[in-house]
């Protein structure tokens, strides 16, 4: 008796009905719903008010979210509340730095970035009060950052860490606002 191989077709017919469950099954690639309104299409990012010590802090984080507003296309941002559907408006609460790794002698290698920020989202133009679409009131963000530890190769990377950070924290916080986590 002979036993043969199945025609190199017959695995096609399996692969395409599991094609087809995936597909019909409503999965959805991240970050392309929102639960946003719809006809929100204008936005003030409003200056961020700095509770904090840490100078220039708020301007790293609010370039950093209207630049990543701008990326993701979902919103126009304009120069002015009055121009604007809806704005968001914020405050830096805490700001802390904080080193987590050191050499053998001591000093430290690696430090810690922690943000915390008060964060919301409004409707403008409905009358007299603003609705809160979105809010986060302790919105926490923390990066890492690394110092060279030589005295003749060492330099105060404070400023660029804050800049990188308040990238990732804008990149994140949008993707909150955007898919409401």
């Amino acid at each position: 008796m002979r036993i043969g191989r199945a025609p190199w077709w017959s695995g096609i017919a399996p692969a395409l009905a599991a094609a087809g469950l995936l597909l019909g099954c409503g999965y959805a690639l991240v970050g392309r719903a929102s639960t946003l309104p719809a006809d929100i299409r204008a936005v003030y990012v409003a200056p961020l008010e700095n509770q904090t010590t840490r100078a220039q802090l708020e301007q790293f984080l609010t370039q950093a979210i209207t630049d990543e507003l701008v990326t993701r296309r979902r919103f126009t941002i304009v120069r002015s509340a009055a121009e604007a559907q809806a704005q968001l408006v914020g405050a830096v609460t805490s700001f802390r730095v904080t080193p987590v790794t050191f050499d053998e002698s001591g000093r430290a290698q690696e430090y810690e970035i922690s943000i915390l920020a008060a964060m919301r989202f409004v409707r403008t133009g409905t009358g007299d009060e603003e609705v809160v679409v979105w809010e986060n009131d302790r919105y926490l963000f923390r990066e890492t950052y690394e110092i060279e530890a030589s005295a003749e190769d060492f330099f105060d990377r404070e400023n660029e860490a804050i800049a990188q950070a308040s990238l990732r924290f804008a990149e994140t916080m949008v993707a909150d606002l955007l898919e409401g986590f």
